[in-house]
């Protein structure tokens, strides 16, 4: 036996003491390591880098409304699996187990509230929920959220994380688009805002529909923001793309959306907005 091992052999035996997973969260951004209390308090940005991680309904409604005036509105009800899908799973597995994971029904949930006493209908996509995938359940709530805040004379404003379309639901998951464009000028018919809130990522299906299609398009910072992929786009036209493409910052700079603005300040910029857009629809 070498020196080492009998020194290592002759040592008490310590305990090794464990850290609870549930202490910390490790930024997507930076890679530091935070504590999860620092975290929530902080909104989900990172104190470091000021990254913004992706939060789902409960956190954003939280965030948002004023303090106990959130009404959860109901969900609507629609053929959960039309085309008895499957590939390496069955679709319905792949629901049940996003739903035992987020606790949500789908990828969408509306509510109604105020910011800073101003009433609104907010829509909240779920990237949780298999990526935000846009299919029948998204488009008949974003249609209810539409519904909802025509009938209650308040602006609608959606929040927007998604891959795209949901590829279990085929051409049905596609036909969403234009219903939901359709629902839009519903509301514009009645006189009311709509405003979008891009958050990371926003791609695909929902990009070229309901989510570029608002009154003002806001943005959180350094979202992707993308309709396809940034190789396709590459080999398409032959050309290397800007480091920043496809970032919230490169579409203001390129005057495809109106702002960009930081997660704290979004409660006092949206209701700055319901105030004047509700004004200007008055006079």
């Amino acid at each position: 036996m070498s020196w080492l091992n009998r020194v290592r052999n002759a040592l008490p035996f310590v305990a090794r003491k464990e850290t609870p997973d549930h202490l910390w969260h490790k930024c997507k951004g930076c890679g530091q390591m935070i504590f999860n209390k620092e975290w929530e308090e902080n909104l989900h940005v990172c104190p470091q880098c000021d990254h913004h991680g992706r939060i789902g309904p409960k956190e954003r409604f939280q965030q948002l409304f004023d303090d106990g005036s959130v009404e959860i509105l109901p969900n609507p009800k629609v053929a959960e699996d039309p085309l008895k899908f499957r590939d390496s799973k069955r679709y319905v597995d792949r629901l049940k187990a996003a739903r035992t994971d987020t606790g949500e029904q789908d990828a969408f949930q509306n509510a109604y509230g105020t910011i800073a006493g101003r009433g609104c209908v907010i829509g909240v996509q779920n990237f949780a929920f298999m990526g935000g995938s846009m299919g029948q359940f998204v488009g008949e709530a974003f249609i209810a959220g539409v519904e909802a805040a025509i009938a209650r004379g308040v602006p609608y404003i959606v929040f927007t994380a998604s891959g795209g379309a949901r590829m279990q639901e085929g051409i049905l998951s596609l036909m969403q688009m234009p219903r939901t464009t359709v629902a839009i000028e519903m509301l514009h018919d009645a006189g009311l805002p709509y405003l979008v809130v891009l958050t990371d990522p926003t791609s695909g299906g929902v990009m070229a529909a309901y989510a570029m299609l608002g009154d003002v398009q806001i943005a959180e910072p350094k979202a992707t923001l993308a309709f396809t992929g940034r190789r396709v786009i590459e080999s398409t036209i032959r050309e290397k793309l800007p480091d920043d493409f496809q970032t919230s910052e490169y579409y203001r700079d390129h005057g495809l959306i109106d702002r960009v603005t930081h997660r704290r300040d979004l409660p006092a910029e949206l209701a700055q907005l319901i105030e004047f857009l509700g004004r200007k629809e008055a006079a």
